[in-house]
């Protein structure tokens, strides 16, 4: 079991690609490169997210991340097999308490950043390559975070859809979570499970 502060990392890892469509082309790494030092350098530069606002991160999320995440896939990974079993309603709200899950999550992670900074590491891979692996490290005080991105070509640019942090995989770590609540509740079960834990862990929805 991952420790709180990995998971917060490996939360944040995943909502750390951002990008605006003058970024969409770029190779991935370089993406990876720019735009998480921006995200972390906004981070440094508000108060209001250091201290967690989660409308804030919120609202970051929404237009800078989230259109540059695979987050159907990320979701329907995480879930595994069962995600064919859920009605569309059910995918929907899936993804719904997903997200707000890890935005609250990327919440506690980004009220931590203070000199961080993002390295590359080198990346193999050819021009004709569709998905790819993008490995980083966030240094700062402290030992560096290992930070792998697994992201695919889109026909509107590179996308997220896994993170691993310290050799542990994201998708692969809420799956095996995941098959046990749905094991003990089923897919309702699972949905009603994310939704208690992201009330008791911001209060609610904002």
């Amino acid at each position: 079991m991952l420790s709180r502060q990995i998971v917060r990392w490996i939360s944040a890892a995943t909502l750390l690609v951002a990008s605006a469509a003058t970024f969409a082309q770029q190779a991935p790494d370089q993406l990876v490169k720019q735009v998480s030092s921006e995200v972390l350098d906004a981070a440094k530069a508000d108060k209001s997210i250091q201290a967690g606002d989660v409308q804030k991160v919120s609202a970051l999320v929404e237009a800078k991340v989230m259109p540059h995440v695979n987050f159907q896939r990320m979701t329907a990974s995480a879930v595994g097999r069962y995600w064919r079993q859920a009605t569309p309603e059910q995918q929907k709200k899936l993804q719904d308490e997903f997200k707000t899950l890890l935005v609250r999550t990327y919440s506690g992670a980004l009220a931590q950043v203070r000199d961080q900074t993002v390295q590359l590491k080198p990346m193999r891979s050819t021009p004709a390559d569709t998905e790819v692996i993008v490995r980083t490290e966030i240094r700062g005080k402290g030992d560096p975070i290992q930070l792998d991105y697994r992201l695919e070509k889109a026909a509107d640019g590179w996308k997220i859809y896994d993170v691993n942090v310290l050799g542990v995989w994201l998708v692969e770590n809420y799956r095996n979570s995941f098959a046990q609540e749905i094991g003990a509740g089923g897919i309702d079960g699972l949905i009603a499970k994310l939704i208690e834990r992201n009330k008791s862990a911001g209060g609610g929805k904002s």
